[in-house]
């Protein structure tokens, strides 16, 4: 089994498929995340990077299993105590604000962070650290060094304006405050971000490229967005794999299949495939699309059929065999 594995990776669905793949080969030091950081942001001051700290997490074996997301067992006792002063905060403040959950044993986390970028550390050496605290046996690495936001234009009915009101916000305030039940008529990436050496290194120097099962738009998307990574993706495509995150026309988590629909593409895996043949020779489906498949190998990709809702550990480990298979 080959040692060298990148794997572009958002949350939830790349860490389950993460944790899968390190139980599926004989030397999970050859992994290499390459994780999305357009969901990052600041919250009370505090330097967040969700889709990292939720593959950390799950990948340590302290990811909360219900939620998918934070640590098991935490307590909120911090975000309650802030509504003291609700009564306070004065109009147009964001101080104290509670929209966005921060978890007691979580923050010790975004403390350390902010702190090491503080005085001058890499995003890159940072979450180098945080994984190594956490046992992480994987590479975990930035898609950048730079600041670059995923921001969201989103559909609001006002009847004062019409109702086709546009309004950017963050992605985080439509993924959190907002619930992501807003249609959506745009997504753009804000920032001069260049990819990061670590993860440049990491796609130039793997055998095997994985695209995880992630949101294509806004997980994905801001990878793809930096400059010069779909280029490098073409030059390998041969050796690239992508895992569909939609099966039989729904997302198994998050919005992917709204947006997809809101922002004109197909909401189905020959949607997915249409936004990944020009970098990925082969796609990864369900069973509950088998039937898709020939549309699917039309655009130029293989499809390869295999359960890929990961219920259990050992599915999730069957479906990281057989991405790999794909391209091996």
């Amino acid at each position: 089994m080959t040692r060298d594995i990148s794997v572009l990776s958002g949350g939830v669905g790349a860490a389950r498929f993460l944790r899968g793949l390190i139980s599926a080969v004989d030397d999970p030091t050859g992994i290499t995340a390459v994780v999305n950081t357009g969901d990052d942001c600041s919250v009370h001051g505090l330097s967040i990077s969700p889709d990292i700290d939720t593959i950390t997490y799950t990948l340590a074996g302290a990811i909360d299993p219900g939620r998918g997301w934070g640590l098991v067992d935490e307590t909120w006792h911090a975000m309650g105590a802030l509504s003291r002063y609700e009564s306070v905060r004065p109009q147009g403040s964001a101080a104290g604000e509670r929209w966005f959950g921060l978890g007691d044993q979580d923050l010790a986390t975004h403390f350390y962070r902010t702190a090491r970028l503080g005085e001058g550390a890499s995003l890159t050496d940072v979450t180098n650290e945080i994984r190594t605290a956490w046992n992480v046996p994987i590479e975990i690495v930035p898609m950048t060094d730079d600041r670059l936001s995923t921001i969201v234009t989103i559909r609001e009915a006002d009847s004062a304006l019409g109702p086709d009101t546009h309004r950017e916000v963050s992605f985080q305030e439509y993924f959190v405050r907002l619930k992501h039940q807003i249609p959506v008529s745009a997504i753009r990436f804000d920032g001069q971000a260049g990819l990061s050496a670590a993860a440049r290194a990491a796609i130039l120097g793997a055998e095997t490229i994985v695209v995880a099962p992630s949101n294509p738009l806004v997980s994905i998307g801001p990878i793809r967005s930096l400059d010069g990574v779909d280029e490098l993706l073409e030059h390998r495509r041969e050796s690239v794999v992508a895992v569909s995150p939609i099966v039989g026309g729904a997302a198994l988590k998050g919005p992917a299949d709204r947006m997809l629909t809101e922002l004109g593409h197909e909401p189905t895996v020959v949607g997915v495939a249409r936004l990944y043949a020009p970098i990925a020779s082969a796609l990864v489906v369900d069973t509950a699309d088998a039937h898709l498949a020939s549309a699917i190998e039309k655009l130029g990709m293989r499809c390869v059929v295999a359960p890929s809702v990961m219920f259990t550990p050992e599915l999730a480990q069957s479906l990281a065999l057989e991405t790999l298979a794909a391209v091996q």
